[in-house]
Order: structure tokens, then C-alpha cells, then sequence
């Protein structure tokens, strides 16, 4: 399994403030880049996984869906976690 519990962990660690906040935009986003990177290179492997394919923009909506949430909330949050994560905007 790509993503474990001690990856979580330290997904949220990072960007969340605490393991135990799971719940922050910052440490929700990260989650989801970190999972649409990981799809982006299935993908590129095997062309036809339809499936995957619809969960990965699935990911990108909800993801993009947050950013605009932190946007409208608190800009400074906003532009530290995109650049932070190397989210093109």
C-alpha cells in the first residue's frame, strides 16, 4: 500500500500543525496532492485504467475546492501551502 499510516502521519505533521490534526485545509490538501501525484504515475503506466482516471479528477476537484475555500478564508494560508506543494494555480 503506497499510503500508510506513518505517511499520513507525517503529511499531517508537516502540514497540519499537529499528526492528530486531520481535519486543517492545509493538511487535507496535501493528503490529496500527495494522492494525485501518486495516481498521476499509475497513470502513466497503464493509459486504458478508466477508473483510476475519474478518481483522479475526482481528487483534483475536491483539492481545488479547498484551495479556493483557504483563498476566500486566508490568503497568506493560501499562497504558503501552494507554494509549499508546488501547486500551479
Amino acid at each position: 500500500m503506497y499510503l500508510t499510516k506513518e505517511t499520513k502521519a507525517e503529511i499531517f505533521a508537516k502540514h497540519g500543525g499537529k499528526a492528530e490534526n486531520t481535519g486543517s485545509a492545509e493538511g487535507q490538501i496535501a493528503l490529496f496532492t500527495f494522492r494525485i501525484n501518486h495516481l498521476t504515475e499509475h497513470l502513466k503506466k497503464n493509459r486504458q485504467d478508466f477508473n483510476t482516471e475519474r478518481s483522479l479528477v475526482k481528487l483534483v476537484g475536491k483539492r481545488r475546492s479547498l484551495l479556493d475555500y483557504l483563498k476566500k478564508k486566508d490568503i497568506n494560508r493560501y499562497r504558503e501551502i501552494i507554494k509549499e506543494l508546488n501547486i500551479r494555480k
